[in-house]
């Protein structure tokens, strides 16, 4: 779907003959709840994208349902690094290519492992960052799935225990 918002998402979605919407924003979209207003949807659908690295500077892209927050440790024992942490918030642009709050778990700058909890499959529909605040992409999870070739697992925190509530806005 050729737009006029076009960024490298777009244009990488369009080469791949993925069929995708593009949700254009009113207004720069910084936080998840302004960002699912926007898109109006629920902020479960969006894949909020966090990075994390471990003692050995390995990185990794965390991908969890918007409303969720990712656990390191359960990142950590899947990939059976040493212990995790959130990346600097001024690294992620030179590691992902993305400014904070458009991070998307395609094209990164920086080759890495990509995990994502498996609440994300239960929407057969995601929305993700186009690479702008001012407009997203929905696309089927599948396809997402295949295009950033995810692992699966569970990497979510429990309930009332967010680390990553100001790091990651949105994505």
């Amino acid at each position: 779907m050729k737009t006029n918002q076009s960024t490298k998402i777009t244009e990488f979605l369009d080469q791949q003959q993925v069929q995708y919407r593009l949700l254009p924003h009113q207004t720069p979209a910084i936080t998840i709840e302004d960002t699912a207003q926007q898109r109006g949807i629920a902020p479960n659908q969006m894949v909020k994208s966090i990075l994390l690295r471990d003692m050995g500077n390995r990185y990794a892209l965390a991908c969890v349902p918007g409303d969720q927050s990712v656990d390191p440790k359960k990142v950590r024992a899947l990939l059976s690094w040493r212990r995790m942490t959130c990346v600097e918030l001024d690294l992620v642009p030179k590691l992902t290519g993305y400014q904070l709050g458009t991070v998307t778990p395609l094209l990164l700058t920086t080759s890495m492992p990509i995990i994502f909890d498996h609440q994300i499959l239960e929407n057969s529909e995601v929305t993700i960052s186009s690479g702008s605040t001012m407009a997203g992409i929905a696309l089927k999870c599948q396809d997402l799935l295949t295009l950033c070739s995810a692992t699966i697992g569970d990497i979510c925190r429990a309930e009332n225990n967010h680390i990553d509530t100001e790091l990651a806005k949105k994505s």
